[in-house]
């Protein structure tokens, strides 16, 4: 893997560098997002990011991703940083099955775990790998990393980077995605606003 191009793109509040990237085994468009300032440490603030079209385009209320998305953008637009987008979209079963699994929790009340097991895939079908390269190709070594999600720590962990803190994302509760949180909680994630 390599990088392609560097791109700036004018967003609502600053100019940040939009980074593809040549994946040798892997089709999928991810990129990686620079906030300015992102260089001006040796440990960037870092939030891995999976594609959820339906929150982070349509503002779905069903999940936090939207909430989560802006946040990070936020963030960084103050204190510079790194958004990596990787194109896992449904946790990584793709868009059409996604859709399929909230018709499971609607009708059969599943969360989105068990939907996706009903629908024959695994509960999470997501790597961090792809992430962990662009950041060894970005030349970052060592990270801030801003998740809820310590399954995630030590997938980046695992690769090589050094996550030297844990930034919590803020809870953003709804009332259409307290069975989702609640699903998460399950499953390892740090949902609480103590820091």
């Amino acid at each position: 893997m390599a990088i392609h191009r560097r791109v700036p793109v004018p967003l609502e509040s600053v100019t940040a560098t939009f980074v593809s990237f040549d994946f040798s085994n892997d089709s999928n468009d991810h990129v990686a997002v620079l906030f300015p300032g992102w260089d001006q440490t040796d440990t960037p603030l870092v939030r891995i990011h999976s594609e959820c079209l339906t929150g982070d385009v349509f503002a779905s209320q069903r999940c936090d991703c939207h909430a989560q998305l802006h946040e990070a953008m936020e963030l960084m637009t103050l204190q510079g940083g790194v958004l990596l987008y990787l194109r896992q979209e449904g946790r990584g079963i793709g868009l059409k099955a996604k859709l399929d699994a909230y018709d499971l929790q609607i009708r059969e009340g599943l969360d989105t775990y068990e939907a996706n097991l009903a629908l024959g895939h695994a509960e999470d079908l997501r790597s961090y790998d792809v992430a962990v390269q662009m950041l060894k190709d970005l030349g970052v070594t060592k990270i801030r990393l801003l998740t809820n999600n310590p399954a995630k720590v030590e997938s980046v962990r695992h690769g090589g980077i050094a996550v030297v803190e844990t930034v919590r994302t803020a809870v953003h509760e709804t009332s259409a995605n307290r069975s989702y949180l609640a699903a998460k909680l399950q499953h390892g994630h740090i949902l609480d606003e103590q820091d």
